[in-house]
């Protein structure tokens, strides 16, 4: 009689799956505005050629299986021409949403910069709540669960998953092991492309930031 499959043996046959995290492209706010989860902000002239720019990028992958977005307009927008491009249509995943920076939402970063919380922001951030909002320890395990759904969803796929930049940093954060106090010293830029893979093992961070060159030989050494 053959031997039971046990859940060990199971989770080593499982194949690795690849997800690409992407950065929504540049807005009118970026790089002065807090803008978290407002409605009703869109790409900048720049941020749609970033958008395609990445499309590009992401075409010359071997497979994708699924694209998955957050529900805010920006990554909605810089979804689109990656599903056109790859022929599959976005699925918006409310787990890959921005921060929930409460009573902050809306808020310049140069008056955000001036308040004795700023520094809490980025020495400890696992220790911050945003007031009205999301802590950021909250915001981690939310991506995190939210990736490892929808990976699982996709066993031995690449799913494309875009989303904004403190969830992007979270997750490699987790991926790479490093403690979240340390997140802020990783840099998402806009459409930026950051890779993780899942194996047996566990996770393994491909890429980080990406913003230009090929894409498609992403693979373990």
């Amino acid at each position: 009689m053959a031997a039971k499959s046990t859940p060990r043996r199971r989770q080593a046959d499982r194949p690795a799956t690849t997800v690409i995290l992407v950065r929504h492209g540049n807005t009118p706010t970026t790089g002065k505005v807090l803008p978290g989860r407002a409605k009703g902000l869109h790409l900048s002239d720049v941020g749609r050629s970033q958008a395609e720019a990445a499309a590009d990028r992401i075409a010359a992958l071997q497979r994708v299986d699924a694209i998955y977005c957050s529900p805010l307009e920006r990554a909605r927008e810089t979804a689109a021409p990656i599903g056109r491009r790859r022929g599959i249509k976005p699925i918006v995943e409310r787990g890959l949403l921005e921060c929930d920076f409460g009573d902050w939402t809306g808020a310049e970063l140069a008056t955000l910069m001036k308040l004795p919380e700023w520094s809490t922001v980025q020495r400890a951030p696992s220790t911050f709540r945003f007031p009205g909002g999301e802590s950021f320890t909250e915001m981690q395990v939310r991506i995190v669960s939210a990736l490892d759904r929808l990976r699982l969803a996709h066993p031995g796929g690449t799913v494309v998953c875009v989303s904004h930049a403190d969830p992007i940093k979270a997750a490699v954060a987790h991926a790479v092991g490093t403690h979240l106090d340390l997140f802020q010293r990783i840099v998402i830029s806009t459409c930026s492309i950051s890779a993780l893979t899942w194996t047996a093992h566990g996770p393994a961070v491909l890429a980080v930031n990406s913003t230009g060159g090929p894409i498609g030989d992403l693979a373990l050494s």
